[in-house]
């Protein structure tokens, strides 16, 4: 820790030229679109004014395969760099993005219609406490480990290695330009790799601005800037991509995942699917509502409800329901939103995907009251931009709005009377990804999450497991599967290689003659014989160690 805590100030000062985020730029009559530019070319525009920021290139496909060509050299050199080397960019890179914290907000403001609040919370803090995690702890995870032989190998140490895949690949939402990129970029750098990440075309025009934060870091390292890309593109970038690199992390829907691993399959590339969830949040009647209710709101309409783990479905006892939907409604009645880049405070942004997703949420929203759910506040959008905060009751896990994912502000209130009936609502649901039990009851409310068919849970809170960096991340069943953060996803950055090693000097492994080729007759029976004298005796030990262990509680 001593060496770590001098490196943490003595890492290079990354200084690179800052873009703007205010744009003058009145708004545009139409709205625009990723795709209005044409072919080889992406529309940029601020989200919440609609104000068209610029033109930014589409990377063809030969190029992309040319990139990670170049990236495979460079990582060569880079795999051989000591972790304090690595440390180093690390530490350049959390002082860089505390020193412009607000800078890189107000990016994600106009990038996506975020608030600085929401930008603070998803694109500051994780990537400090991943950057954190990593320089902390990334060294011990990727250490060589001596694992345990038998009585037939002891002769030999047997160990494992981490070894670096070469180039990581990344296909990543939108949802969080800035964190979503550096996230799987910190990890593959810190394990060895070399890193090629695609960003969504709805979040596009910061992206060489991000790339060349860690780009100036990499060179007063000595490294070559080659070493890391941020590709923008379309549908066949990304194809390119998955074609290419050595391994693959995709973040996005079900369909969209399917398609990525369908062509990984072309080239049999691990992939990394994060596709997405419904996650619940279940109230049970002793909980406590005044730590409750502040984190249902935020789970729900952080970001404007477009996180993969925000709160979709709110699962209340029926002893308290009325009386939470009522506190909620009142709360949610007041809250603003806006287009938060022209500098005002708003509870809410903008939808970034635009006409695209209020088109989708109304059509769950109106499907969903037709089926018989009910909206107590919202419903009904304003612009091709905003969709106000929402909250629906009398939803079941056959209203549409409770099975597809909806990625926005709607919060969607549903009852149960038994916590039988609120386990069989949470797993009648296609997704897997997060979920959340609240009770004054600990033991109570783990009992619960351990029955909850999801890849993280959180007993009274939500989404906290995500500042947990040592923790890894994913879902099970159409939430996708394998997993990144944590030593887990550290170490899906790197081929899990086994090795053995002579380890007692002039001892070496000799076949008996008995065993030597051509065989004899009575090699079996010697065999056999060695296979009592080795287990039986073991096994024996083994019972008799259980036994007095057993009686020693």
């Amino acid at each position: 820790m001593i060496a770590q805590t001098i490196e943490r100030y003595t890492a290079p000062t990354i200084k690179v030229e800052a873009p703007k985020t205010r744009f003058d730029a009145a708004p545009s009559a139409t709205q625009l679109t990723p795709q209005s530019a044409g072919a080889g070319q992406i529309q940029c525009f601020d989200k919440g004014t609609n104000a068209p920021l610029g033109l930014v290139r589409a990377i063809p496909t030969d190029e992309v395969k040319a990139i990670v060509a170049r990236a495979r050299v460079a990582q060569e050199k880079w795999a051989k760099t000591s972790f304090s080397t690595r440390r180093k960019l690390m530490f350049s890179l959390l002082d860089y993005v505390i020193a412009n914290q607000r800078l890189i907000c107000e990016t994600a403001s106009v990038e996506c219609g975020k608030t600085m609040m929401d930008g603070t919370l998803g694109e500051i803090l994780t990537t400090l406490e991943k950057l954190r995690w990593t320089a902390a702890h990334g060294e011990d995870v990727l250490q060589e480990e001596v694992r345990d032989v038998g009585l037939i190998t002891m002769h030999k140490r047997a160990a494992v290695n981490y070894v670096p895949f070469g180039v990581i690949g990344a296909i990543v939402s939108w949802n969080y330009p800035f964190h979503n990129i550096y996230g799987p970029m910190i990890s593959a750098l810190f394990a060895g790799n070399a890193f090629v990440g695609k960003v969504s075309e709805y979040s596009s025009y910061y992206a060489k601005f991000y790339e060349s934060i860690v780009r100036e870091g990499l060179k007063q390292l000595g490294q070559s800037p080659d070493l890391v890309t941020f590709l923008t593109g379309f549908a066949e970038t990304g194809e390119a991509l998955v074609s290419s690199a050595d391994k693959i992390t995709f973040i996005g829907s079900p369909g969209v995942g399917k398609l990525v691993m369908r062509k990984a399959s072309e080239t049999l590339t691990p992939v990394v699917l994060e596709l997405g969830g419904k996650d619940p949040a279940i109230i049970l009647e002793d909980a406590d509502l005044e730590q409750v209710i502040p984190i249902v709101m935020r789970g729900t309409y952080q970001n404007c409800g477009q996180n993969c783990v925000g709160l979709e479905r709110i699962l209340v006892h029926a002893s308290i329901h009325d009386k939470l939907v009522n506190i909620l409604v009142e709360k949610v009645k007041k809250l603003t939103q806006g287009a938060a880049s022209t500098g005002s405070v708003k509870d809410l942004g903008a939808m970034t995907m635009g006409p695209a997703s209020v088109k989708k949420i109304q059509k769950l929203v109106d499907e969903s009251v037709a089926s018989g759910a009910k909206v107590l506040v919202g419903g009904k959008a304003t612009t091709d931009q905003f969709f106000p905060p929402t909250i629906m009751v009398n939803v079941t896990s056959k209203t549409p709005i409770a099975v597809e994912e909806v990625f926005g502000p709607i919060l969607v209130v549903m009852k149960f009377s038994s916590d039988e009936e609120a386990i069989h609502l949470v797993n009648d649901c296609p997704y897997g990804l997060g979920s959340s039990v609240f009770s004054a009851n600990t033991a109570r409310a783990k009992s619960i999450a351990d029955r909850l068919k999801t890849g993280m849970v959180n007993v009274n809170d939500f989404g906290i497991n995500y500042l947990c960096q040592s923790l890894p991340f994913g879902g099970v069943k159409v939430s996708g599967f394998d997993r990144f953060a944590g030593r887990e996803g550290l170490r899906g950055n790197c081929v899990v290689r086994a090795s053995t090693t002579d380890r007692i000097p002039g001892v070496k492994t000799v076949i008996p003659p008995i065993l030597q080729y051509p065989i004899q007759e009575s090699a079996f029976v010697f065999m056999e014989n060695l296979v009592r004298v080795l287990y039986g005796t073991t096994l024996q030990f083994v019972t008799s160690a259980v036994s007095l262990a057993t009686f020693k509680k």
